[in-house]
């Protein structure tokens, strides 16, 4: 396992000066703010015929693959708060895609379930990722290792957010 040590060696070892690293071509993070804007350009145009936003259509992959949820679960998966959630999942319900339910189980919970018109939305969604992924002149074995990268990224700055002293140099 690599210790702040480490990694503080390591980051010291970089071949480029402090001036170089400071350039906004030479930060990670500007290229994954980039990348994110342009895919959202992507996503707004292919999910445009289907009347569905980018968050809509994610909301929509969660109910797809796993069913009925409630408005937490939603949160957890896709990483939103209830706050953030409740009106776009007022508007998905005005479009009929879905309805919310309070919880047999617990009054205190709410459901989302797909209707019959966002059970068949899937079949005309079906197109968005493969269009997508073309879009990129990369193999699917580099779109499939970029993206297990991302995961592993992300993933390693959970943790160092969880614990602050992953993220010392000394």
């Amino acid at each position: 396992m690599e210790t702040n040590e480490t990694k503080a060696a390591t980051v010291d070892q970089l071949p480029c000066s402090d001036d170089v690293l400071l350039k906004l071509e030479s930060q990670l993070c500007f290229s994954l703010y980039a990348a994110q804007l342009t895919f959202g350009k992507l996503y707004r145009r292919l999910l445009k015929e289907l009347e569905l936003t980018y968050p809509q259509y994610l909301v929509m992959l969660v109910l797809w693959d796993r069913g009925s949820q409630s408005v937490s679960q939603l949160g957890e998966a896709l990483l939103l708060s209830s706050a953030t959630l409740t009106p776009l999942l007022k508007r998905m319900e005005k479009a009929g895609w879905l309805i919310r339910q309070r919880s047999q189980q617990d009054e205190r919970q709410v459901d989302i379930v797909l209707t019959d018109a966002g059970k068949q939305l899937k079949s005309r969604a079906a197109n968005v990722p493969k269009a997508a992924l073309c879009a990129s002149d990369m193999s699917p074995e580099a779109l499939l290792s970029l993206k297990q990268s991302l995961d592993h990224l992300r993933h390693d700055l959970e943790a160092a957010l969880a614990s602050p002293e992953r993220m010392s140099q000394d």
